[in-house]
């Protein structure tokens, strides 16, 4: 299933950037997903986070009450203007769900615009395309929570 979201942000691309690969923030965006537990690794221009919490309702029954996922961003170089491309993988632990995407950080909008576009996986047979479905909405949040967190952070 195609995903598609875009972020907006009251700030240059590089200062956005900085944000993004800073470990305080991606542990503040832990925090506001409202994980049980989480890790957060920064190591340059790659970062990873690990968060557990509860599996949406329409998908407990078949993963079970947990989820542990884990997200990494992998930036390439700037260019003049400080726009650059990432990219994401995003895994669940135990589960055959998985998203692979591109995240475009460029001027634009605000500041700065941060467009993902990518393709989330539930290899499961006959019932992949459903809870690709029932998924992607889980998704999407944890994408608006780092909206949210991002502009708070800015705003300091």
């Amino acid at each position: 299933m195609d995903i598609t979201t875009r972020l907006e942000f009251a700030a240059a691309p590089p200062e956005v950037y900085a944000m993004l690969t800073d470990a305080q923030y991606l542990d503040e965006v832990c925090r506001a997903t409202e994980s049980s537990s989480y890790d957060v690794d920064v190591a340059g221009s790659t970062t990873r986070t690990t968060r557990s919490f509860p599996a949406p309702e329409a998908v407990a029954r078949f993963v079970g009450g947990t989820l542990t996922v884990t997200e990494q961003t992998a930036w390439g170089e700037a260019t003049a203007d400080g726009a650059r491309s990432g990219d994401l993988e995003m895994t669940v632990q135990g589960q055959p769900v998985s998203m692979r995407g591109r995240l475009a950080l460029a001027p634009g909008g605000p500041g700065t615009v941060v467009e993902l576009t990518g393709a989330l996986k539930v290899a499961i047979p006959l019932l992949g395309k459903k809870l690709e479905q029932s998924s992607a909405p889980a998704v999407l949040a944890g994408f608006e929570k780092q909206q949210e967190v991002g502009s708070r952070w800015l705003s300091r």
